[in-house]
Formats: structure tokens, C-alpha cells, sequence
């Protein structure tokens, strides 16, 4: 076991130092962000003492051991526009991110696993043909537009919720948490669906319906109980999926989290405050898929040796 561990570990460390390399390059595909922080009139004098201030008048590779050199030691570098930490600007904006992608959560969880549950119970059925159907169009519809939609309906025509901001109080949580959540919740339905679908054809639940069992405990404490290893795999997933996934969605309502902020770095060329986030994001993601494979390991020792 420990073995399997060392090796999956192995294989993240390398998949973080690949993204890392990646994300530093693109980045430079944007500009030059000396053009915009100095003036047009500026003399041909000024951008060279600003490339050399933000050494980047260093060949690209000696510009990424310097960079990675401070990320191995927490220091993630300067902002080039607001002049201040990167992990001060971080760390200012993430519980923004994290409230919104704490309710979420509780939406999908409460929408998803309910619905497809009943859906796989009464399979075949009116509410099966409107879970497949919500499933197929929640997954192929893109949040930024379900946010678009929402606003619409529910801020502009009803007046019922704030279109844009964080400033008082839960209301303005509702519209973005709920379009963040509108794809995972799809996924957790169908997931959901198909696993209790194979688990309501085993012998044990049958045997349940025929010792009398109400159906109600056949389908929560006996069906989903084994059902639900997929779906809390999935679901430990989403949360990175969420926190990645909120950077359109945080522009759309001018939510002041870390999915705007980096946004707004990448207009600016703000290449410590783009190569800080995604790299926060990759080790958010890789960390968590490689605490799923080693969860998987201890409940199904085949996966060891594969």
C-alpha cells in the first residue's frame, strides 16, 4: 500500500511541476505587461528600468527558477499593478470564493442526490424522464449563460434577487452559488441515478422488499448506503470543480472572490497574481484526485497493484 502511495505521489508531484512550467509559459502569451504599466510617452529608458525591475529582461528560463525558487519557499511573488503580496491579495478574496462555493455545495447535494435517487426508483417513470432530461441539458448548458438567464428572470423581470455584489446579506448569494452549482448538480443526479440503479437490482434489496422493509428504508438505508461510494467520490471533486469553475461566474455577478481576481490579473498581463491562481488551482485539483485514488485503494486493494 504504502508503495502504491509513493507512486501516485510521485506522479502528482510531476503533474504540478508540468502545470507549473505550462502556466508560466502561456501566461507571456498575453504581453508585455510593460506596455501597460508605462506610459506611451515614456522614453525608450523607462521600460527597460521596468523590465529590469520586474526582471524581465531574464531569459524565460532563468524568469522560472527564480519564480518557482519563491513559490518552494511561500513566497508567490509581487503583484505588477496593485504592488502589494500576491498571497496577501489571495487570501483577502478567498473566503468570498469559499462562501460561495460552501452554498454550492449544499445545493447540489440537496437537489442531486433526492432527485436521483427517486429518479432511479421510480425509473421509467414521469419524474426518470424529467431527471435524464434536466441531466442532459444542465450539463450541456454553460454556466456563464445560466447566469445571464438567472439575472434575467429573477433580478431584472421578477425583481426578486439582486442582480451583481456580496453586500447584504444571503440574497445576494442565491443567483451565483445556484448557477455555480447548476452543472455539478446535474452530474450528482445522473451519477446518482446510475448507481442506484445497479444496486436496486442486487439480492440484498430484494430480499429487504420481501421481508416487508418500507420502501423508504430499502431506498435510504439499504440501496443508497452502497450506492453512494461513486457519488461521494464525485462529490468530493465538485468542490474543486466549483472553486475553478468561479471565475466566469464571479465576473458575471461581480462576486469579489479569487476567481475575479484573476481575471482582472490576466486584462492587466498581472503575470505573479495568473501564475499564483491556476497553480493554486492545479494543486486544489491534483490533491484532491490523488486522496480519491488513495481512498479507492484502501477500499478496493485490486487498485494497488494496477
Amino acid at each position: 500500500m504504502s508503495r502504491y502511495i509513493i507512486k501516485r505521489s510521485i506522479h502528482a508531484v510531476i503533474t504540478l511541476f508540468v502545470v507549473s512550467i505550462v502556466v508560466f509559459m502561456i501566461v507571456r502569451l498575453s504581453g508585455d505587461p510593460v506596455l501597460l504599466l508605462v506610459p506611451d510617452e515614456a522614453p525608450a529608458e523607462d521600460y527597460e528600468e521596468m523590465r529590469k525591475l520586474l526582471r524581465l529582461d531574464e531569459h524565460i528560463t532563468v524568469q522560472y527558477v527564480i519564480w518557482m525558487r519563491q513559490v518552494l519557499t511561500g513566497d508567490l511573488g509581487e503583484s505588477t499593478t496593485q504592488r502589494l503580496p500576491v498571497a496577501t491579495l489571495i487570501i483577502e478574496r478567498f473566503p468570498a470564493t469559499l462562501q460561495l462555493t460552501a452554498l454550492a455545495f449544499a445545493f447540489t447535494l440537496l437537489i442531486g442526490l433526492p432527485i436521483g435517487v427517486y429518479a432511479a426508483a421510480h425509473r421509467g417513470g414521469a419524474l426518470d424522464f424529467l431527471a435524464r432530461g434536466f441531466a442532459v441539458f444542465g450539463q450541456a448548458t454553460p454556466n456563464f449563460w445560466m447566469g445571464i438567464v438567472f439575472i434575467m428572470i429573477f433580478a431584472v423581470w421578477l425583481g426578486w434577487l439582486p442582480a451583481a455584489g456580496r453586500e447584504g446579506g444571503i440574497k445576494f448569494l442565491i443567483l451565483p452559488a445556484v448557477t455555480i452549482g447548476w452543472f455539478p448538480v446535474a452530474g450528482v443526479m445522473r451519477l446518482t441515478r446510475s448507481s442506484m440503479l445497479e444496486v436496486l437490482n442486487s439480492e440484498y434489496v430484494k430480499l429487504a422488499r420481501v421481508k416487508g422493509v418500507r420502501e423508504s428504508l430499502v431506498l435510504w438505508k439499504h440501496a443508497f448506503k452502497n450506492a453512494a461510494l461513486p457519488v461521494l467520490t464525485y462529490s468530493a471533486l465538485i468542490i474543486v470543480f466549483m472553486v475553478r469553475g468561479s471565475v466566469i461566474v464571479e465576473t458575471v455577478f461581480a462576486w469579489p472572490g479569487v476567481g475575479r481576481l484573476v481575471l482582472e490579473a490576466v486584462y492587466n498581463r498581472d503575470f505573479p497574481i495568473v501564475q499564483a491562481v491556476v497553480l493554486l488551482f492545479a494543486t486544489f485539483f491534483i490533491t484532491a484526485n490523488l486522496m480519491v485514488d488513495i481512498t479507492y485503494a484502501y477500499l478496493n486493494p485490486k487498485i494497488r497493484y494496477s
